[in-house]
């Protein structure tokens, strides 16, 4: 009588679980759209973000690990930098299949001025600085709108990549010190309010040509394929928030992604320098350049699916 009873009371609870299953079956086919759009909102962001406070960290500690040895060392940074790169460039390769074609472009010495098109997040040129350090043992220069160095928590990192500040005298003084640096004349501007049609937010600004100009230092236009595929900012509510940021300089715009798209960098040919030009004449070609690279290379309006799919088939640009 009581083996009838156990069995009962373990066939009943067969049952039930049985039932239980089927509902948190059910329950998972239900959510599981939202469970991946709530992935990609805020888990993929986060990691990117992880990453970059984790690199801060590392050069905070390697800082004063190293306090004693800096006073015979000729630059406190340079192994520091040089881990971070191998890291970057880890991530990049694993996570976008990253490339760079026209690396050959960036000479051995000398001055020169990067121009980029300024994603939503501009990973593709952390993964360009790591590749041009260890593959053409040079450090890319690079400035930065003035709310960057106001972000906790990245003091660090801003201090081991020698981040200046955004000035037209800083510029010409990293040129004229014969180093590359790389500029996006479309600024926090482009980065939110650009989209997967990749228009170029310059309106009038031919700063860097001039700047160019006087430190005779020749320009390589660079764009990368499926960066704002990799990354995404929010379209909803574009006009209020791009009023608040032309009234406040407040970058308010969400972003969302770190999507395993496949990125390739192009590194288009020099602009030499050619004291006949003008300011206004070279901005016009750096431009017009850079717009036929994005032509020939981005598929538009951009796809998150089939930048993904382009790590797998042919990722020449199909009209």
């Amino acid at each position: 009588m009581v083996f009838k009873q156990i069995i009962s009371y373990l066939l009943s609870l067969l049952e039930r679980s049985n039932l239980d299953l089927i509902y948190l079956a059910w329950l998972w086919t239900l959510f599981k759209p939202l469970c991946i759009l709530l992935l990609s909102l805020f888990l993929l962001p986060a990691v990117i973000l992880i990453f970059m406070y984790g690199s801060s960290l590392f050069c905070l500690i390697y800082k004063h690990w190293n306090n004693l040895k800096a006073a015979y060392s000729e630059d406190l940074w340079y192994g520091a930098i040089k881990t971070l790169a191998v890291f970057w460039e880890l991530q990049a390769t694993i996570w976008h299949g990253y490339e760079v074609e026209g690396l050959e472009n960036i000479p051995s010495t000398g001055p020169v001025l990067i121009i980029f098109y300024h994603g939503a997040l501009p990973i593709d040129f952390y993964y360009l600085f790591a590749k041009i350090w260890l593959y053409r043992n040079r450090r890319i220069r690079v400035v930065a709108d003035k709310f960057v160095f106001k972000i906790p928590g990245l003091g660090a990192l801003l201090e081991a990549l020698q981040i200046q500040p955004s000035t037209s005298s800083m510029c010409k003084l990293m040129l004229e010190e014969g180093h590359v640096l790389a500029i996006a004349p479309g600024g926090v501007r482009e980065a939110l309010f650009s989209d997967h049609n990749y228009q170029l937010i310059w309106k009038e600004r031919k700063g860097f040509a001039k700047v160019a100009i006087e430190a005779k230092a020749p320009i390589i236009p660079m764009f990368t394929k499926n960066c704002r595929e990799a990354v995404r900012a929010m379209t909803f509510g574009r006009r209020v928030l791009s009023y608040i940021y032309e009234k406040t300089r407040l970058p308010l715009v969400p972003i969302y992604g770190i999507f395993p798209v496949k990125m390739i960098t192009y590194l288009g040919q020099p602009i030499p320098y050619d004291p006949d030009v003008t300011p206004e004449m070279l901005a016009h070609r750096v431009k017009t350049e850079i717009e036929k690279m994005i032509d020939t290379h981005q598929r538009r309006p951009g796809s998150i699916t089939r930048a993904f799919l382009d790590r797998f088939i042919d990722s020449s640009k199909k009209n």
